[in-house]
């Protein structure tokens, strides 16, 4: 098998480990990253070759596209404070911890690269926070969360990595050249984050088609991190300022074909990539087999401590961090969403899990110093990192939804219900200003204008069944039924329609162009 057939083998896996996840309540993303592990074992399996330099790049910017779709910047806005404890405050401390006893433990082990062990493995990762405790059925507060965390600390750690494999590799470091590092890191990639995202809307506008744009916001996560990358800075960090701006302002209200087939390229996008990014995590595995050659109770001790230390840091951090967020939510009646209850804080705790930036980072550590010697234990410190990612994208992510039953952590289906009401409500409501005006310009016979008020209160009443009073309701699932009867058989005729203009298309003499545009305008007619 070559790394050609291996790669189609974890696309494959990505669309399976959907439906077998489903149906064995396991997430998706842990599947792959097993499925990973038993290749990484096979013999028939080669190794897999990849620049690390180029796993970030290649995977990072539509996963975080992807994510960030999702949210939205009142979101970030509103949870500023409880991410901002998570994803700077936790990665400083978890990285400190994780140093302070890598250097204990490992013999010989440098401050510099104990502490690049610890900024490599400190970020909880994004893909796998919002992969598996999206499908959880949480609540919306603690994936808002979690995605906020998972989003913002990657730009915190990677950072610090890279100041810590900075002073390993020359023998310096300058505090006040690493807090200017960061500062700049995260001025650059907004800058550059906010200009492409302006360029891209407007480029949108220019190109008009609903397949050039998506394909346009392909490129546009790539063009954001390669950029700032270039100049110094965060490329997570502009990938998500990009995302968030196009997210408010790409797509019209009136853009329907584009964002419908969006959300679909999207979707498609996201299940094949994290796919394979949580695959090649278990192909990795073979490195770390091939170091601990000899020496497993040694490595194996030192990945356990390491890694409970991270499981530890989280959950001490976590219990003051929420309880100090809520006196203060309760205090000033901030607009945020935080945990409830202890309950809620436990599954925000075990979320915790590494995964691809932790993987890339570890494989990026450099072989040699600027003397030409070894990097300090880079062997064990790549070993290390792998353990921890292991145990706690398995671990944690086999036993999560197990957590999450036990702990009765469910969704607040009231609190979306009434939600989706009052959108209901006002939908409605936005029809019938409109058709007012309308009638206030041209007049409409009384029989039209009768029903399109009808459809106005349709409107409302089929995004929220529960809108309105009995009467109503009742009237209006008569008519549905009615509609829906006709909706069955106008769907009869056009499958009709299509089927004999696809049996012209091996005609003799058919131009297939022009049975293709004719299929569309069947599809649309038929989406619509």
């Amino acid at each position: 098998m070559d790394q050609l057939a291996l790669l189609f083998v974890l696309l494959l896996g990505a669309l399976l480990s959907v439906p077998v996840g489903d149906r064995l309540g396991l997430p998706a993303p842990v599947l792959m990253t097993v499925l990973g592990g038993v290749l990484a074992v096979a013999r028939f399996v080669p190794d897999v070759d990849i620049p690390p330099d180029l796993i970030l790049p290649a995977l990072l910017p539509p996963l975080l596209y992807a994510a960030v779709r999702r949210t939205s910047w009142r979101q970030f806005a509103a949870n500023k404070r409880p991410i901002f404890l998570l994803a700077v405050a936790l990665v400083f401390v978890t990285t400190l911890s994780v140093a302070v006893v890598a250097h204990a433990i490992v013999p010989g082990l440098p401050v510099a690269a104990a502490v690049a062990l610890g900024a490599l493995i400190a970020p909880p990762d994004p893909v796998a926070a919002t992969a598996v405790a999206g499908r959880l059925g949480l609540p919306r507060r603690l994936v808002s969360i979690l995605e906020g965390e998972g989003l913002f600390n990657d730009v915190t750690a990677i950072v610090l990595y890279h100041v810590a494999i900075a002073a390993a590799v020359s023998g310096e470091f300058s505090p006040w050249r690493a807090g200017l590092a960061l500062v700049l890191s995260a001025v650059v990639a907004v800058v550059i984050g906010l200009a492409l995202g302006w360029g891209a809307n407007r480029l949108m506008d220019l190109l008009g088609d609903p397949t050039l744009q998506i394909g346009l916001t392909l490129l546009v996560p790539y063009a954001s991190y390669v950029l700032a990358e270039e100049l110094r800075g965060s490329g997570v960090l502009a990938v998500l300022t990009t995302a968030l701006f196009l997210s408010e302002y790409a797509t019209g209200a009136d853009d329907v074909m584009t964002r419908l087939a969006g959300h679909t390229f999207w979707d498609i996008i996201d299940t094949l990539v994290t796919g394979v990014a949580f695959g090649l995590i278990g192909l990795e595995l073979h490195n770390a087999i091939r170091t601990a050659a000899g020496r497993w109770a040694e490595l194996l001790g030192w990945a356990a401590a390491v890694a409970a230390v991270v499981v530890l840091v989280r959950l001490m951090w976590l219990m003051p961090a929420t309880w100090l967020t809520k006196r203060l939510h309760a205090r000033r009646d901030y607009d945020e969403e935080i945990p409830t209850g202890w309950r809620e804080t436990v599954v925000m705790w075990w979320s915790g899990m590494r995964g691809v930036a932790s993987v890339a980072l570890a494989l990026a550590v450099p072989l040699q110093v600027d003397d030409g010697s070894p990097f300090p234990d880079r062997d064990e410190i790549v070993f290390i990192a792998f353990g921890v990612i292991i145990a706690t994208l398995v671990l944690q992510g086999l036993t999560l939804p197990w957590l999450v039953k036990r702990l009765r952590v469910r969704a607040d289906s009231e609190r979306e219900k009434a939600f989706e009401k009052e959108l209901a409500v006002r939908a409605a409501k936005a029809a019938r200003r409109r058709l007012r005006e309308i009638e206030q310009v041209e007049e409409l016979p009384e029989e039209l204008s009768e029903q399109m008020l009808r459809r106005a209160f349709d409107i409302g009443i089929r995004i929220s069944p529960d809108m309105g009073e009995e009467e109503r309701r009742e009237a209006h699932r008569q008519r549905a039924r009615r509609l829906k009867r006709i909706r069955h058989i106008q769907g009869d005729m056009l499958s009709a329609a299509r089927h004999e203009v696809l049996a012209a298309r091996s005609e003799p003499g058919a131009d297939p162009e022009v049975v293709d545009r004719v299929l569309r305008h069947l599809d649309v007619r038929s989406l619509r």
